[in-house]
């Protein structure tokens, strides 16, 4: 008996088989043989010809990479068999056997296999090297450095974080699921597969482009569905027969306390979610992108190209799946997935249904998040208990610095009129005052000197009215222009040489040359361009909050997660903190995952925290879909209180982790370094910041005066007219998203090139 019975998958498009699947086959019989991948490995079984046979990644890649020539396509199967291969063979070596010294080293051998340069390797010692040596060889020849680099950051993830599922079958212990969803990505490797499909469609993503915010979204919505929809096919295999505990459906049994089926269920909606978000970036962000980055006609071929195969590789994935007898696939057949009306079937009509407008209107879960109300009449949110395991200390010039920054808001501008609002200030004295937020910056830092905590709360006093200004004028007025050249003088507020700031236009960028002035005289260059890039990404996701405004949508529960983070500002005030532990930490330890992941729960922890104190606020009084619980309401179709309760489990988890990686994580992080004792204390110290900054946070939204509902009537209500249900100038629902997005690539196009528009 199956576990549970095969979800209706969302696949609009129908998959094309590669006409050259017999002869990749062949090949790649005869070139796993000679790799040795049937041979015993150390007295344990791996694979034999059968295996391969039933497996038959011929038939995947045949399946997920269309249109491709033989050589090329025998190419991919080989790196297919050779990961899948990679996969069982570290099972029966360090997983069953719970080996994490041995496998450090294997692991560690693997890098010397990947030389950029083309260098030398050493003598492989197993199949997996000798693969990989023979695979590598073969590959990136015909690639620039630049993807070099990426494919060998994606595949030495893909092979480290083996080492995170090997920890956690160890220590018994099963994922939260917003660390779940990221740890997948790598593990599973679909970042991996995204490098392969740029050498497969022969069109690498300009390097210029890579790190940008659509083309993350594709990658990573095109791993979290490869992934996902693995975990629901492959459950039986490795949950119930091999005991791993790194399956999104068991995270979402344990985690939210769901029936199997039920959580199979949830985990196909959030499959669904991914898809639609693939291609909702398509439609509505590549474009958007073309037109700020003035990318030329063979660059946007070559994204195009990349995103239309990362589509073939999810409809040929799942028809794989439902074939092979790798994985259980009883119940559904290929011939039983809905046929969309009016479009073509079979082999060479799949570009047909790239990024159909037709599923729009198809989909109940992509429909659902573009019809519910703005305004909802919420009430006071009843809190649950929230954790927090560590002591508020609160630093003692704490009254001084509130009478500083009223000052300091008075005489900077911060309740001037501004006439998109119809002359009325976004913040009068008083709400500055009631806000308090000083009392969150002496609690971040307690030790703080004057200067030190003036400065902090300056920068919250920015960040927040950043934030209350996006959405209530470009957001508003659905004036997505006016946020992108907003953005670009941000930018020119912020000079990295000793050029002055060009004349401040309005408040926020008054603020903002003032506040960068302050902060910057004593960074070096490289600190001076990285805390540039916070305060942009911060920007950046106030752009992204406008988009999803204008389209009326409420975000995908992933997407929301990670641009959190970005809208919260929470890089900007650690990213201070970071720069007065000096040089004394390695940049590479910075990058490590354990440090992400530090600062990620920490963020998450925060961020989920001020959508429970902020709820009533955003949904009542502004009509802001912004918020965790308005987003798990609308993902899981649940009450208000239900999502409350769900938020706060999240927030723990999260706490949870970050006590985890304190006591568990950072030592070992100090050991495999071989860090200084004055780096360790460093780091240390950075720990102990982000404990004072979570304390801090929680203590300030339970006494600052943003969120109490008398403030709020008092504050909104002047303004909160009865808003039309309809504004015939800016239509909204379903179907009319399309109009706005014309209407914006008018607008871009309208941008003298040398203006250009900020990321």
């Amino acid at each position: 008996m199956q576990p549970f019975e095969l979800p209706d998958f969302y696949m609009p498009y129908p998959a094309r088989l590669n006409p050259h699947v017999d002869i990749a086959r062949a090949h790649t019989r005869t070139w796993a043989a000679g790799m040795g991948f049937f041979e015993p490995q150390e007295g344990h079984h791996i694979w034999d010809a059968t295996d391969l046979e039933q497996h038959d990644y011929g038939l995947l890649c045949a399946y997920t990479h269309p249109e491709c020539d033989s050589t090329e396509l025998d190419l991919i199967t080989d790196w297919y068999v050779w990961v899948f291969y990679f996969d069982d063979h570290f099972l029966e070596l360090f997983k069953r056997t719970k080996d994490t010294a041995g496998a450090k080293k294997y692991l560690a051998r693997l890098q010397d296999f990947m030389p950029l340069d083309g260098g030398p390797m050493p003598e492989p010692t197993n199949p997996v090297e000798r693969g990989l040596a023979d695979l590598w060889t073969r590959t990136v020849p015909a690639m620039s450095m630049d993807w070099r680099q990426r494919f060998a950051a994606t595949t030495t993830a893909l092979l480290d974080e083996s080492l995170w599922e090997l920890a956690n079958i160890t220590e018994g212990r099963i994922a939260n699921p917003i660390e779940y969803i990221e740890m997948r990505r790598k593990v599973g490797g679909a970042p991996w597969s995204a490098n392969l499909v740029e050498h497969a469609v022969g069109a690498e993503v300009p390097a210029r482009l890579a790190a940008t915010r659509p083309l993350e979204v594709l990658r990573d919505t095109f791993a979290d569905a490869v992934h996902l929809r693995n975990d629901i096919f492959s459950y039986e295999r490795e949950v119930q027969k091999e005991g791993e505990n790194a399956n999104g459906i068991l995270v979402v049994e344990r985690f939210f306390g769901y029936e199997t089926q039920h959580a199979a269920d949830v985990v196909n909606d959030l499959l669904t979610s991914r898809l639609q978000q693939f291609e909702h970036t398509t439609l509505t962000e590549l474009p958007m992108l073309f037109a700020e980055h003035t990318v030329d006609p063979a660059e946007q071929a070559a994204v195009v190209a990349y995103a239309k195969g990362l589509q073939d590789w999810q409809s040929g994935g799942h028809e794989w799946h439902m074939r092979s007898s790798r994985y259980m696939n009883k119940g559904r057949t290929t011939e039983n997935s809905p046929v969309l009306l009016g479009k073509p079937v079979g082999l060479g009509t799949a570009a047909a249904y790239a990024f159909s407008v037709v599923t729009a209107v198809l989909s109940p879960t992509r429909v659902k998040s573009f019809v519910r109300p703005r305004f909802e009449q919420v009430g006071p949110t009843a809190l649950p208990e929230i954790y927090m395991p560590y002591q508020l200390r609160l630093n003692p010039l704490l009254d001084t610095a509130r009478e500083n920054l009223l000052s300091w808001g008075a005489r900077i501008g911060l309740h001037e009129p501004i006439a998109q609002l119809g002359g009325r200030p976004l913040w009068r004295p008083q709400d500055l005052a009631e806000c308090d937020l000083v009392l969150c910056a002496a609690g971040i830092d307690p030790d703080a000197t004057i200067a030190e905590l003036d400065l902090a709360a300056n920068w919250l006093a920015w960040g927040t009215y950043v934030d209350d200004y996006y959405p209530q004028v470009f957001g508003s007025h659905k004036d997505m222009i006016g946020a992108k050249q907003q953005g670009q003088r941000f930018a020119a507020c912020m000079p990295l040489d000793a050029d002055p700031a060009p004349p401040a236009t309005n408040t926020m960028e008054r603020a903002l040359t003032e506040l960068w002035g302050r902060t910057t005289a004593v960074l070096d260059g490289d600190q001076k361009q990285e805390f540039r890039r916070v305060v942009e990404v911060f920007l950046a996701a106030s752009e992204w909050e406008v988009a999803n405004d204008i389209t009326n949508r409420i975000p995908d529960p992933v997407d929301y997660v990670e641009m959190r983070r970005r809208t919260f500002g929470s890089d900007l005030t650690m990213a201070l903190s970071r720069f007065s532990h000096g040089q004394l930490v390695p940049p590479k330890v910075y990058r490590s995952q354990t440090i992400a992941d530090l600062e990620h729960t920490a963020s998450d922890y925060a961020t989920l925290l001020n959508d429970l104190f902020s709820y009533q606020k955003e949904t009542q009084y502004e009509g802001d879909f912004h918020n965790a619980v308005t987003v798990l309401r609308n993902f899981l179709e649940c009450g208000k209180d239900e999502a409350v309760g769900m938020v706060n489990d999240l927030m723990t988890a999260r706490m949870h982790q970050f006590e985890r990686i304190v006591t568990s994580e950072l030592p070992t992080l100090y050991a495999e370094y071989d860090l200084t004792p004055e780096a360790c204390a460093a780091l240390d110290r950075r720990a102990a910041e982000l404990q004072d900054w979570m304390a801090a946070i929680l203590n300030w939204h339970r006494h600052s005066g943003r969120y109490p509902e008398a403030q709020l009537e008092e504050r909104y209500r002047p303004a909160a007219e009865p808003r039309p249900s309809h504004d015939f100038r800016h239509p909204t629902g379903i179907g009319t998203s399309a109009l706005r997005i014309d209407g914006l690539q008018r607008s871009l196009d309208r941008i003298p090139a040398e203006q250009g528009v900020a990321p």
